[in-house]
Order: structure tokens, then sequence, then C-alpha cells
């Protein structure tokens, strides 16, 4: 639809009976996220230039040039400082999730007949790693049960594409952090989405494939039974540092999670913070006493006294040798409080570090260092070789993400990046489908780590994850015109940057309500799913299609069909919406500010009433702002 106008841009209309096509400019309409070119005398997604606003090098003397390695030395070394802050409060803020919601993400992998219905298992994926905020945590469920076949491979692959969906979300948020400033909002959030478009398109091609043809789990299987894969063990690489600080904060028994899935029934009592670091298990065989020779475990090692019937077992009992050091090692408070005071503090030291850094690399990249970095990460190699540039930045994204061992901090990491300019959006976009390939590898290996009689099954999943997103690539990057998740982003970005509480609504929709929605139609049958569904998403496309013809070839349109002028203004227009949310926003702003007058005036009524007396109208006027601010909106 047409709608969406950044404020101070008009519409122009082409009259008579012409085919030529109108010079509208949908820059925030749903045709935007079609087709997003258009002219424009200064192209916003231009690299900002970081201007140098010191004192040149060559004009400074021996001791300010010093002074300045130095004081660079020292900005270093915080930033590194800030950046390890910044990913152990992602590893903490992780273990959060987990205790506010991991047990529920257990309980909603038992419903064996939901996940029987590849859309719902989708969305479970969606849903599960937007409760503990971790793709490599709900993968592991995932693989605990189908190691135990309470799941099958067939319906864990849907599951595996909703958690590549659903740790995009982290970086989305972190964009979020940056809405102050216009310009880097619009960058900033298109180079997060463009992560979420490759894999929602992603989804939309490979899901049904995958139902009608079962290509991912045919060809790897394929590929489990062609190789004899030995066990191994997974590295650990950035977790050797920085399990040093958040395993002094926090500690988890992530087993508790896998028996919950599995339907452990004693497992809904345990904590999920551990206690014990360091235990031992004894098993030893004694002679227990059974009802009858049926209850024995063989016939060997069974025999008869009299009445009674005796048998060998293996009694299991552990010991608890050490505890662990934790702050909330010996904390009398449940999961959910535990999770939230973590939750909080980490989402406070997550912002204030992502701050810190944006404005630590405005202080650093300025001048030659900003030009050699920019020139750096956004050149092309020379003619005919330019096309190897992207799948370079694939190879690094995938190498970045390796050694981090999470594809959230890396593409997180990278976004505030593209918001102040040093890295474009058209470099994003590669660095982003290298990380989706660099967490899938890290999977492999720690699949590999598994026992024997598991490690097929695990194996399998993993290679499932690593697969479709090497065929999300092959779909929507080789071909330049075939990269349509740049184009989104941009589009996205130019609503958010004119309307940002848009931004709010997309991560809201997207993430949570559209997943939730679907979620419930599961629970209600596939019929009632696919009622709702279908002339929903038939409705949806019908749109597009009007927006791609109004775009490209109105003459095929009748008439009333060429814009959307016949529908309300809301119907088509983000701009009324604004007004409301503007309105909603200012009626907000003017009660906390009665409140406060009124709290103001309560603390003036205890110094006295003589002021009241002596200057009766300053508390008149008091009383009569908020009325008036209120007439006036």
């Amino acid at each position: 639809m047409d709608a969406l106008k950044p404020p101070g841009r008009a519409k122009e209309h082409n009259e008579g009976n012409d085919c030529k096509m109108q010079k509208g400019t949908p820059a925030d309409s749903t045709l935007a996220l079609v087709d997003d070119a258009r002219p424009e005398e200064e192209d916003p997604w231009d690299l900002p230039e970081l201007k140098d606003t010191g004192v040149p090098w060559s004009a400074l003397d021996t001791k300010g040039k010093v002074l300045r390695v130095l004081v660079s030395v020292v900005k270093l070394a915080v930033l590194l400082g800030l950046l390890y802050m910044f990913i152990c409060s992602l590893d903490i803020l992780s273990s959060a999730f987990q205790l506010v919601g991991g047990k529920a993400a257990g309980d909603i992998f038992q419903d064996n007949v939901v996940l029987s219905n590849p859309l719902a298992g989708l969305v479970i994926g969606v849903l599960v790693t937007l409760l503990v905020q971790s793709s490599s945590t709900s993968s592991s469920i995932v693989v605990s049960m189908v190691s135990s076949g309470l799941l099958t491979v067939q319906l864990a692959v849907p599951i595996i594409m909703g958690t590549n969906i659903g740790t995009s979300v982290t970086n989305t948020l972190v964009a979020m952090t940056q809405a102050g400033d216009r310009s880097v909002f619009r960058r900033a959030f298109a180079g997060a989405t463009v992560h979420d478009f490759f894999n929602w398109l992603s989804v939309l091609v490979l899901l049904p494939l995958e139902v009608a043809t079962g290509y991912l789990y045919e060809v790897t299987k394929l590929i489990i039974d062609s190789f004899q894969i030995q066990s191994g063990e997974a590295p650990d690489l950035l977790n050797v540092i920085t399990d040093v600080l958040t395993d002094s904060i926090i500690k988890l028994d992530k087993s508790v999670l896998s028996e919950i899935a599995t339907g452990d029934p004693t497992a809904r009592n345990k904590s999920l913070i551990k206690k014990w670091c360091k235990t031992y298990t004894n098993t030893s065989t004694v002679n227990v006493t059974v009802p009858g020779p049926e209850n024995c475990t063989s016939s060997s090692m069974c025999w008869t006294d009299g009445n009674y019937t005796f048998t060998l077992k293996n009694i299991s009992q552990t010991y608890n040798i050490k505890k662990c050091d934790h702050l909330f090692v010996d904390v009398n408070l449940s999961d959910l409080a535990v999770g939230l005071i973590l939750l909080a503090l980490s989402l406070l030291v997550l912002c204030s570090c992502l701050l810190l850094i944006v404005k630590l690399l405005n202080s650093m990249l300025k001048g030659q260092v900003a030009m050699i970095i920019k020139k750096i990460l956004n050149t092309d190699f020379p003619f005919p070789f330019g096309w190897v540039t992207g799948y370079i930045a694939i190879l690094v994204g995938a190498g970045m993400t390796f050694i981090v061992q999470s594809s959230s901090v890396f593409t997180s990491a990278i976004t505030p990046l593209v918001g102040i300019g040093v890295i474009s959006i058209q470099r994003a976009y590669p660095l982003s489908l290298g990380s989706n390939i660099g967490t899938t590898t890290t999977a492999i290996l720690a699949a590999m780590a598994s026992p024997g009689d598991t490690l097929g099954n695990a194996l399998q999943i993993a290679l499932v994850h690593f697969l479709f997103n090497i065929s999300g690539i092959i779909l929507w990057y080789p071909i330049p015109f075939t990269r349509f998740p740049i184009r989104l982003a941009k589009a996205l970005g130019n609503i958010t940057a004119s309307y940002r509480w848009f931004a709010a609504v997309y991560i809201i929709f997207c993430f949570f309500l559209l997943p939730l929605l679907v979620f419930s139609l599961s629970l209600a049958g596939w019929q009632v799913l696919v009622g709702v569904a279908c002339p929903l998403v038939a409705f949806l496309i019908i749109i597009v299609v009007i927006n791609v013809l109004q775009k490209r070839k109105p003459e095929c349109l009748p008439a009333a069909l060429r814009s959307w002028d016949f529908l309300p203004l809301w119907a088509h227009s983000l701009e009324p919406w604004d007004k409301v949310v503007g309105l909603i926003t200012a009626k907000c702003c003017c009660c906390c500010k009665c409140c406060k007058g009124d709290e103001d005036k309560g603390q003036d009524n205890k110094k006295g009433h003589t002021e009241a007396y002596d200057n009766p109208a300053m508390y008149a006027d008091r009383e009569n702002v908020c009325s008036v601010k209120m007439t006036k909106l």
C-alpha cells in the first residue's frame, strides 16, 4: 500500500488515462519492501565521512605525539575491556532467560502431537530460542530428544529452522539502543534486520521444500552414511576467557532442561542453578528383594528362598564433593527471582557497554584511521575479481563467529559499526551470512563430542542446520538481483527512521505475536491452522502483487487499483498512527509532569501554608497547567 510517507514529502499524481508510471514516493509503503529505489538528492545510505576534529599529527610536537599514542593505547584497552564485558553480559543474559523461561521451554518440547506439524515445529523453535536466548541451548535440547528417541530427525528439522530465526532477535534489540539519531538508527536497524530477512526468506522457501521432498533430511542422512565419523571433542575458544567471569556470577545445570524435555518427572523439582561442581558417582551391585521372578533383571540373576525372590541390581549413588563458587550458590531464592535479577543487571551492563563502545569508536575512528578501516572493510577487489570480496567477507564472518562461538555476539558487535558508518549494509550482509555458518560449525564440533550411540543423530541435526544456511546463501546471495534481504532491510530502515516506534512494533509482531498466534492455532489442530493461514497468506500475496504492478505496470490494473487512495488514510499510511502515538506519548509525559507537580505541591504544603496565602496565584497556576495542556492536545 502507498503509505507511510515521511514528513515533508509530497505525493504527485499524474492526471489522465496515459500509462505513465505515477511518480509518488512510496518511501514507507509496503511497496517499499519490494523496491525502495527512488531518486533523491542525497542517498541516506551513503557512509558518512568521519572527520578528524583534533590537531593534525604533523602539527604535534614530540610530547604531543607521545601523549596521543598513549591515549590511543588506553582507548584501545578500554574498548577491548568493554567488548569483553559486552560478550559476558550476553552470556549472563542467556542464563537469565533460561532461569526465567527454561522449564517452560522444556515443557513446550514435550508435546509431540504439536511438533508433528512442521509449521508448529518452526514456531516452537523460534519461541524456545527467544525464551533461552541461545540457539545452541535450544539445539542441544532438540539433539537430546532425538538421541533419546522422543523426536525423529524429520520432526526436528523445522525446529532447527526456528532456532535460526530466534537467535537473530538479539542484534535487532541491540540496534534499538541507537534510536537517538535518525541516520545512525536507519543504518543500524537495517544492518540488524538484514539478518532477520535472510532467515525469514530462507524458511519461506526451504520449509515447504523440506515438507514436500525431505531435502535437508535426505542429504544429511546421505552424508552421515557415507563417512566414517569418529567422536571428538568440541574446542573451547572464547569461552576459556569469558567463563572466568560468567562462572563466578552464575553457573547452570543445563542437563535439567534436557531431562524436562525428555519427560523425566523428577527434573521438575530440580533447580537450574548448579550447586555442586564436583561430584562422584559410585555404582555397586547389590541383592534386592522383588515381588516375583518376572521382576528380576534377568533369569540368570534370579533366585528364590522360601517366599522371597532375590535379584541383582546396579545401584548408583552420587556423592557431592565440592560446591560451586558462584554468587548465587547459597542464595535461598527461586530460579525465577534469580533470573529476573540477572536479567535486569545484564541488560543494564549490556546497554551501558554498547553505548560506551559506540562513543569510544566515534572518538577513535576519525581522520586517516577511519579512512583506512573503511577502505579495508568496504572496498572490493579490482575487476574482474570484485565478486570474490563478498565471499571473503562470508569466510571472515564464519571465522569470527567460530572464535567467539556465538552468532548473536558477532552480529551484535557489528551492528553499532554499521550504525556509525564504518561498515556498509552491503558488507554487513555477507558478514551476517558468514556468522550463520560459523555458529553451525561450532554445533557440528559439539555434536562430534557426543557418545558413539548418539553421534549419528546429533551430527545429522547439526548438519541440517549447516545445510539450511548454505542453501539460504545459494538462494539469496550469488546473484545480485536475488539479494532481497538488503532491499527489504533498507526499506524497513527508512520506515523506522521516520517512525521510530515502528521498530518496536516490528520486533513485537514478528518475534512474539506472530509465533504465538501460529502456535495457538496449532494447538487447535492443523485444520484450523490451514483454514486461518491460507486466506491471510493469499490476501498478503494479492497486496504484494498489486503493489508491484502499481510501481511497474500500472496500466495492467483497473483505474481504482492504481493507487490506494480509495482506502481510509489509516489503512495505507502510518501518518495517522504516528499522530496517535505522539498524542499518547504527550499525554503520558503530561501526566508524569502533573504527578511531579502534585508531589512538589505536597512537599510545599508540609513546609507550611504561609506561602499559599502570600501568593495564592502560584498554586492556582500549578493546578491549572495540566488542564491547559490537555485542552491543547
